[in-house]
């Protein structure tokens, strides 16, 4: 399985499934951006990513006596002068920004002021119905004002589907996926493959069980925000802000490019009034599982996030040696998700000598912290299924353990287990957490969410004090 090509998702709950190899021309432009951020930092070497083929000489390490060279992890509650964290202001006067410092400036790369505006038309309205309920979707385009660089042009595809039930404005997932409108035909893989049908007894869509509920959703392409290669960086929306030129090494890569356009996004269902924009969440599975996650830390608007299978970048502890690596991260092949800078850490040979991924100042547990106290759900599913070893579920799990001093902080509840990561281990598969504003739940299917939709969504409406909504007398 090749992990690095789970780029498409399907409607069926966030399946991801292997989308086309990259051409030669487009390798070769994603060689030549790497190696210029390499020259631009001074690393002559970087150690090699693992390997995902167990039967490799390099493969990924999955003995948990060595998944830990770096065990201690930065303190999510005390500063950056050794001081304590005791109130929510220190928190969201002093801790946060710190923590949100680090990661712009060594990990995911900082959004650029100068991002041009984003105009939202909406190019079609149907009504149809999602599991048998009279629904209303809107086809929009957000685009990006290119006027300074007329040569790169940005339109962010979004799809919002809404209850056509008379009841008001209804709370909205949006999704990082591609989907096309109720009715329309299914999407298809480039080359005409159909999306394949979720196996028998399967749950129903995600986008079914959020609409019987009185929920709406929203499919967000991420690519046209952002290409998922390295190649893509001199162009997309960080191409435009940089006006085609070379990312600098704290400049933004496409997790937060991501991030970025889920919060336009949201700046439109704002305008919508059948949004109810305070109650919007983020979802994602994968890499995609990754810039859900990313977006909810930085952007405190969002109200709950689903993270699916994230792995890397994502949920997981860098510091863990387990599976996928940050040295994974740095190579031509994912470098792209993340700051120029984070290449540092997985340098064996540099100007400024070598780095390590203990190096780093800030690690997985204070990104799910960004998101505190707002409700924020860790999805993962089983390696006999498909999910894995290679996302390192118990790497994810000690994450949001170290997590949970930032919710109490902040009066939500979170795991409900002790503080010590490196003691606490993961409950039974389905054997959710879901007692608190941070939740946890493995379930039994592969890489996907989609079995914990069931969950998530009651889940999120106790979060939020709210009944599911029936379709009402007055629907179509």
């Amino acid at each position: 399985m090749k992990l690095r090509n789970l780029t498409l998702i399907a409607l069926f709950g966030g399946l991801s499934l292997p989308g086309q190899p990259p051409s030669p021309e487009l390798q070769k432009q994603t060689q030549a951006d790497h190696q210029n951020m390499m020259d631009q930092l001074g690393i002559k070497a970087l150690r090699p990513g693992p390997s995902g083929n167990e039967s490799a000489p390099n493969h990924a390490n999955y003995d948990e006596s060595l998944a830990n060279p770096y065990p201690k992890l930065p303190d999510v509650l005390i500063l950056k002068n050794g001081k304590k964290v005791t109130s929510a202001k220190i928190w969201w006067d002093q801790r946060r920004p710190e923590i949100v410092e680090d990661f712009d400036r060594e990990v995911l790369g900082r959004v650029p002021k100068n991002v041009p505006r984003v105009t939202w038309t909406i190019a079609r309205t149907v009504h149809d119905k999602v599991g048998g309920i009279p629904v209303v979707g809107k086809q929009l385009v957000g685009h990006v004002d290119n006027s300074s660089y007329p040569s790169i042009n940005v339109d962010i595809q979004l799809i919002l589907v809404t209850p056509d039930n008379g009841a008001g404005r209804a709370p909205v997932m949006t999704m990082f996926r591609f989907g096309g409108l109720p009715g329309d035909p299914p999407p298809t893989f480039p080359g005409g493959r159909a999306m394949p049908a979720p196996p028998p007894g399967s749950d129903p869509p995600a986008t079914e069980q959020l609409i019987a509920d009185g929920w709406g959703y929203a499919f967000l392409n991420p690519v046209s925000v952002q290409a998922d290669n390295g190649a893509g960086l001199t162009k997309g929306i960080i191409g435009l802000a940089n006006k085609g030129e070379w990312r600098k090494p704290d400049d933004w890569g496409a997790l937060r490019a991501w991030a970025w356009g889920a919060s336009r996004a949201l700046d439109y269902f704002e305008t919508d009034p059948a949004v109810d924009a305070k109650h919007v969440g983020i979802d994602g599975v994968s890499r995609y599982g990754k810039a859900a996650l990313v977006t909810m830390a930085y952007d405190q608007r969002f109200a709950v996030v689903l993270v699916g299978s994230s792995g890397e970048g994502g949920a997981k502890l860098h510091r863990r040696n387990w599976g996928e690596a940050v040295e994974s991260l740095t190579g031509s092949g994912e470098y792209h998700w993340m700051a120029g800078n984070f290449l540092k850490y997985g340098a064996s040979e540099a100007t400024f000598g070598s780095k390590n991924p203990g190096d780093l100042p800030v690690d997985a547990h204070e990104l799910i912290a960004l998101c505190a106290p707002r409700p924020t759900f860790i999805s993962y599913g089983v390696p006999e299924k498909g999910d894995a070893k290679w996302l390192d579920h118990q790497g994810s799990f000690m994450a949001a353990v170290a997590a949970g001093p930032a919710f109490r902080l902040l009066g939500a509840k979170d795991l409900g287990t002790s503080d010590d990561y490196m003691k606490e281990k993961m409950p039974p598969v389905n054997t959710g957490l879901l007692d608190g504003q941070l939740a946890w739940r493995q379930h039994d299917g592969g890489h996907t969410d989609g079995p914990n939709w069931k969950y998530f969504i009651p889940w999120a409406d106790r979060m939020f004090g709210r009944h599911p909504v029936t379709k009402s007398a007055s629907a179509r």
